[in-house]
């Protein structure tokens, strides 16, 4: 592998183009169906979403809303988060976690990650907060939740899973969104299950968090104009909802094609030699660490991470090549200048500090053919032999 194939092309980040030329003529339906039905803002194609989500995810209630950060908004909203409440959560994910938290006034406490699974690591959890723990299952695994959930249990914490990332994710046979007491998704067009716009949904297996959530998306309605909550405007467009219909009932199968991408880069990065452990990475090693997999999980690969000790001069060398590579995150929430206020520094979470540096995605999309994921590799292959 130390020379390029002689098929040899240029692989984006994420093609979607190629995800709608399968399912072209469903869509369009879909949105005539709308169209046509002249009901755009929540209605018969929200709610039946609504239950298709949450069937799909092991819940008893989902609720639509506007988008994922619109979903951790309303759910904050509904364990009725104060000023000052302090709420757990990671420094190393996007920044709708955290911003979340202080919008509504509340104070992020921050946990460092485990370097292996980049959530967070529950072993450092000190439940002396006064609301509830937001772990994050990010680029598609889950974050180990037994431990949150003992202590939340034994805290009396609300916990809220930002799944994001996650849809049909699994953690010892449960899906993402069923373990918390409050599930959030995204349904941003990057996602594995994405719209085409915004949208997100709130999942619950508690009737009452579930009723709130409602209420509070909708102004506060029950019923129109008879205010019984303070509310916003989450809604989720009618549009969107049945886009994403469409879209779920393909989503285990192209879980599935993720999942064999990520087998068949393991395969083409072992053949070249370059996979190392995170232990031989620390160590020096110059190869790259590939995503880890925790045990009783199902990784769905929202995105397929690697480790490098170069990877500025990694993501130069694939942009010039023309394959698509991203930075997911270059910089944790406690380095953040909105969040000086809290009083943390650099230094003060190592591990998510080190993936800030070191981590760069791969196209992981499942539409991916041999040839482009041997490019990838053979690049990245390239890379390391000069």
């Amino acid at each position: 592998m130390s020379k390029l194939p002689a098929a040899f092309q240029p692989v984006p980040l994420l093609d979607l183009k190629a995800q709608f030329a399968t399912i072209r003529e469903e869509v369009r339906e879909a949105i005539d169906r709308v169209v046509e039905s002249q009901h755009f803002i929540l209605g018969p194609e929200v709610e039946a979403l609504e239950r298709e989500v949450a069937e799909y995810s092991g819940c008893a209630y989902g609720i639509g809303v506007s988008s994922g950060t619109d979903a951790l908004l309303v759910s904050l909203m509904a364990i009725d988060l104060k000023p000052g409440d302090e709420v757990i959560t990671t420094p190393y994910t996007f920044f709708a976690t955290a911003g979340a938290i202080a919008r509504l006034g509340g104070k992020p406490i921050l946990v460092d990650i485990d370097p292996l699974t980049y959530n967070i690591d529950s072993a450092q959890i000190e439940a002396a907060v006064t609301r509830a723990i937001m772990p994050v299952h990010l680029y598609g695994q889950m974050a180990d939740m037994d431990p949150v959930m003992e202590i939340a249990e034994r805290r009396g914490l609300f916990v809220i899973e930002d799944a994001a990332q996650a849809i049909g994710s699994e953690y010892k046979g449960l899906r993402a969104g069923s373990i918390g007491h409050l599930g959030c998704f995204s349904f941003f067009p990057s996602k594995n299950l994405g719209g085409i716009g915004d949208g997100g949904m709130v999942t619950s297996t508690d009737a009452e968090l579930a009723h709130r959530v409602k209420l509070l998306r909708n102004h506060g309605y029950s019923p129109k104009y008879y205010n019984k909550v303070l509310g916003g405007n989450f809604r989720l467009d009618a549009i969107q909802a049945a886009v994403l219909r469409v879209k779920l009932k393909y989503l285990d199968q192209w879980t599935e094609a993720r999942q064999r991408n990520a087998a068949a880069y393991r395969d083409l990065f072992g053949e070249a030699g370059l996979a190392v452990t995170l232990e031989e990475f620390s160590g020096g090693s110059p190869g790259v660490v590939l995503p880890f997999e925790s045990p009783n999980v199902r990784h769905i690969y929202n995105q397929f991470v690697i480790r490098s000790h170069r990877r500025d001069e990694l993501l130069n060398h694939l942009k010039e090549r023309q394959i698509g590579a991203e930075i997911y995150y270059p910089v944790p929430m406690h380095l953040q200048e909105c969040f000086a206020e809290l009083g943390y520094g650099k230094g003060d979470f190592l591990a998510s500090e080190s993936a800030a540096d070191q981590t760069l995605a791969l196209p992981i999309y499942p539409e991916l053919t041999v040839e482009e994921l041997s490019s990838v590799a053979y690049a990245i292959a390239e890379f390391h032999a000069s």
